[in-house]
């Protein structure tokens, strides 16, 4: 099941990524899902989505790389992935959990895993 997430509800969907859904969402659908969002964000620049980056992660806490400024989130490692799409000149930035959480972080909040740290 994929679902896209706000920041604010990363921390619960670290927990439950701890449960194995049904069906565990792959790259390909989770690349699938952000150019789905990315479409309905951006509908001007839906056909000439590009992507950029898409590489395993493991995240250092529930935020999945996208702390919010004054929350507090699990502090677990969260393996997940990281999907960069370029729409025209701008890149959109999402990080996602192998539970299924997908969610788009806004410029300058990123905080990426060591190099060492990849899944």
């Amino acid at each position: 099941m994929l679902r896209l997430i706000t920041p604010a509800a990363a921390a619960l969907a670290a927990i439950a990524a701890c449960a194995t859904p049904a069906e565990a969402p792959t790259l390909a659908t989770m690349i699938d899902a952000a150019k789905a969002d990315a479409a309905r964000r951006l509908p001007a620049a839906a056909g000439a989505l590009e992507l950029v980056q898409a590489q395993a992660v493991t995240w250092s806490d529930g935020a999945l790389g996208c702390p919010e400024p004054g929350r507090a989130y699990t502090q677990a490692l969260v393996p997940g992935w990281q999907i960069r799409l370029r729409a025209g000149t701008e890149v959109l930035d999402y990080h996602a959990s192998r539970g299924g959480a997908l969610l788009l972080c806004p410029p300058g909040r990123a905080v990426l895993p060591p190099a060492g740290a990849r899944y």
